[in-house]
Parts: C-alpha cells; sequence; structure tokens
C-alpha cells in the first residue's frame, strides 16, 4: 500500500467540549455532528449543554431519525474507547440537572465543572445560562427575537441545502445576520463580561461555555473566554491539545482560533472535574 492511499489517524486531544446540539430539533445539524464524533479520539469529552432539547421536544413535534440514532452511537462508541463524559446541563434540557452529582460508568453529570488544563489553567465550564438575567431583554422583545431567530434559521437551513448543491461549504446565515445587528451584538457583549466577570470571582483563569450560539476563543486582561459554539448555527466545538494548546474547531477539524498552552509549562496531576 503507498502512503499516498492510508488515511491519517485522527488526531488524539486532550478533552473536547460541544454544547448546544439541540437533537430533537428541526434545525440540528446532527449529521455533521455524527460525523465530528465518529473521527474524535480524546481522553475527555465535555458535553456543556443543550444536548438534547427537550424543551423544543415538549412543545413541538421531535425531529428523529437516523443522523440523531448516529450521534448517540458515536457518543457510546465513545465511552467504549475509554472517553470520559461529563455533562453539564443548560436550560433546554434543564430536567437533566436533577442528576447533578451523579457519577454513572464513564459518565458525569455536574451542574458546572472546573476543568484542569495540562499547562495548570483553571477554566469554569457552564452552560451559560445563569447569566440570562444580565443579558436578556425580556418581555415581548424576547418572544419577538425567539420568533425571528426561529425563522433566521430555517432560511439558513434553506440557503445551505442550495450551496451543498453547487459543492459550496457550510456558511452561517444566522451568524451573518447577527453580526450586523446592534442590538444582538450588545447582547453578545453582555454576556461575555458577566462569564468572565463570574470566572474571575471564582479565581479562575477563564470560562468554557456555550448557550449564545456564537463560538470564539480569546484571552481578556488574561482570562480566557471559550464559547465552544453551537450545531445549529456555527459547527463548532472547542479542543484542548495534549500541551494545553485551545483550538477552536469546525465541524471539519479546521481550527478557526487558536490560544496557545503557557510558555511555561507547569507539571499538572490528571485529575477528575470537580464541581464549580
Amino acid at each position: 500500500m503507498s502512503p499516498a492511499s492510508i488515511t491519517p489517524l485522527p488526531i488524539r486531544r486532550r478533552a473536547v467540549f460541544v454544547s448546544d446540539v439541540h437533537l430533537g430539533a428541526r434545525h440540528c445539524h446532527a449529521a455533521e455532528l455524527a460525523d465530528f464524533l465518529g473521527n474524535l479520539r480524546c481522553d475527555r469529552l465535555y458535553l456543556v449543554g443543550d444536548i438534547v432539547d427537550l424543551w423544543w421536544m415538549s412543545q413541538r413535534r421531535a425531529s428523529w431519525g437516523a443522523a440523531q440514532y448516529r450521534v448517540v452511537e458515536a457518543l457510546h462508541a465513545l465511552a467504549r474507547a475509554g472517553t470520559e463524559l461529563i455533562y453539564v446541563p443548560g436550560n433546554h434540557d434543564r430536567s437533566v440537572r436533577r442528576f447533578c452529582g451523579l457519577a454513572l460508568p464513564r459518565m458525569q453529570v455536574r451542574r458546572r465543572a472546573i476543568h484542569l488544563t495540562a499547562d495548570g489553567r483553571r477554566l469554569l465550564v457552564t452552560h451559560g445560562d445563569d447569566y440570562d438575567s444580565v443579558t436578556q431583554f425580556g418581555g415581548m422583545q424576547e418572544k419577538f427575537g425567539d420568533w425571528l431567530y426561529e425563522r433566521i434559521l430555517t432560511g439558513n437551513q434553506l440557503t445551505n441545502r442550495v450551496r451543498r448543491r453547487f459543492g459550496l461549504r457550510y456558511w452561517s446565515l444566522a451568524d451573518f445576520l447577527k453580526r450586523r445587528s446592534g442590538a444582538a451584538e450588545r447582547y453578545i457583549s453582555r454576556f461575555v463580561q458577566a462569564g468572565l466577570n463570574d470566572a474571575r470571582q471564582r479565581g479562575l483563569d477563564g470560562i468554557v461555555c456555550g448557550h449564545i450560539h456564537r463560538a470564539a476563543l480569546f484571552e481578556r486582561d488574561g482570562c480566557i473566554y471559550a464559547n465552544d459554539g453551537d450545531w445549529v448555527e456555527s459547527l463548532t466545538a472547542l479542543a484542548e491539545d495534549p500541551d494545553g494548546t485551545l483550538r477552536l474547531l469546525a465541524h471539519t477539524g479546521e481550527t478557526l482560533a487558536m490560544l496557545p498552552a503557557r510558555a511555561a509549562r507547569l507539571a499538572v496531576r490528571e485529575e477528575l472535574p470537580h464541581a464549580a
């Protein structure tokens, strides 16, 4: 067999963070997530909330087919291969929070957790809906925003259906429109600041979250903000390399943003994530 015909092995990650999958909801990109998980090799996988959209399924007709079953099977396969799963429920799978503190074989359920990176940084892992009181508009404005967002996601779905026919890569219409909305940008700015403030008040080095469907990875005033995005719009995940480098990954595995490991690497003892 020639070297060119050999399929390279997937890169093994120390930890991966995925949130806002919304399995069961109409706009979930389950097939892309199943492919991503199928190619994933990692020691620890954090499911950072809104994995199964129990709210949608209780309000409307569930969208569940072969792709959704593939996601579930991919998670089982990772667990069988030795990946530890940590489930941090969000607002759309809020009922799972009743099981917080429960340790199942290869899975823990936590209200929030602290992840220790290979280079010694301590990151708060939380879905992010705790910050809604700081960021939300409330009232009719919020309800209209929910209605409009649902319509935008429908447009996003139709746009990418056409793009696939022409062999074009995935593009988020929803993110494009949100970035041109002053109200949406102010909402996201308040959310980011609330998360950073929470991490600092806890004496931590940063935060990993989801919730707002806006993937991001950066450092502000010495504090890390990592939003692993979603599988409705951005189709992204956060990953930690063996040396502690953090990467924001596209569903294709491409690195979208990166924060390098600390130059002076610390000797870190591997330990289980604990409640924050």
